[in-house]
């Protein structure tokens, strides 16, 4: 059975769904009351989009009310894992989210965590029992609605383990490698370099785990302008998109991404269904 957090995300369709009620006390805690007996149900996944700590907070409330009902499997998909991007400690006085997050999910001795395309391997490294979805298929489907001969951009040093093994996922699809710095100054990331002397208008495919504010691709487009791209996609797992779609837009042909953070409701980006994408995986 499945027990979807959110109304707007079910991965796996809407068959054996358990009814629930949630809501926020006035003191801001989230709260949950599943409505169905699941005495005889011996096993529930969990389904969430994490936008906040709150949504996070009530997964864990979520997992203790089924504990109540003494389920002997739960089963976690949360395929945008908070805290992700923070794999590393940089500056003292900094914590290690993606642990701090996977920590309290190790806890509840969860039978297995999904997630979709992890920012890193420290994810499924300090996650337990953790289960990554690749991008793969993703990018296969973005292939398949451009319809034409396309090459890979790797956005920086990264991305460039996981954008090789998609290429070599499709056939040996050509990459081109990317670099950029961020200057530590002011945070302001420069000095974007392609190392391609002429694309010769080629078609480029930009691929990447999460698109926030857009600064390392709005860069990347300008430095690959000079090296005489031709059309510019750019494909995004997890789109958080804080500073809209305007920019890109005037940037990049399409963009394209999932609905593993939230649903877009705008034409300037096609998303793709992780339920669809998970079927045409299998």
């Amino acid at each position: 059975m499945y027990l979807n957090l959110d109304s707007q995300f079910t991965p796996f369709g809407l068959e054996n769904s358990i009814s629930f009620q949630s809501f926020t006390f006035s003191g801001g805690e989230p709260h949950i009351k599943i409505n169905d007996n699941l005495s005889a149900v011996k096993e529930v996944t969990v389904t969430t989009r994490v936008q906040s700590f709150n949504d996070f907070g009530l997964l864990l409330l979520a997992i203790d009310a089924l504990k109540r009902f003494y389920v002997e499997k739960i089963n976690v998909f949360i395929p945008y894992f908070p805290g992700a991007r923070q794999d590393r400690v940089m500056v003292k006085g900094e914590p290690l989210s993606v642990k701090v997050y996977a920590e309290l999910l190790n806890n509840l001795n969860l039978n297995k965590v999904t997630v979709f395309d992890a920012h890193s391997e420290v994810t499924s490294a300090v996650l337990n029992n953790c289960e990554v979805i690749t991008n793969h298929n993703f990018i296969k489907q973005v292939i398949k609605t451009i319809g034409e001969d396309v090459v890979l951009i790797s956005p920086d040093g990264g991305a460039l383990k996981k954008i090789y093994k998609v290429s070599q996922y499709l056939g040996g699809i050509p990459v081109i490698e990317c670099s950029k710095k961020r200057n530590v100054k002011n945070g302001t990331l420069e000095g974007f370099k392609v190392y391609e002397d002429n694309l010769k208008g080629k078609t480029c495919l930009i691929v990447d785990d999460i698109c926030d504010g857009g600064g390392t691709f709005l860069g990347l487009a300008d430095a690959l302008k000079e090296k005489n791209v031709g059309d510019l996609y750019l494909a995004i797992s997890h789109g958080i998109f804080n500073k809209g779609y305007k920019g890109l837009n005037e940037k990049f042909t399409k963009i394209y991404t999932t609905d593993s953070f939230k649903t877009i409701d705008n034409n300037e980006v096609i998303q793709l269904n992780l339920e669809e994408l998970i079927k045409e995986g299998k």
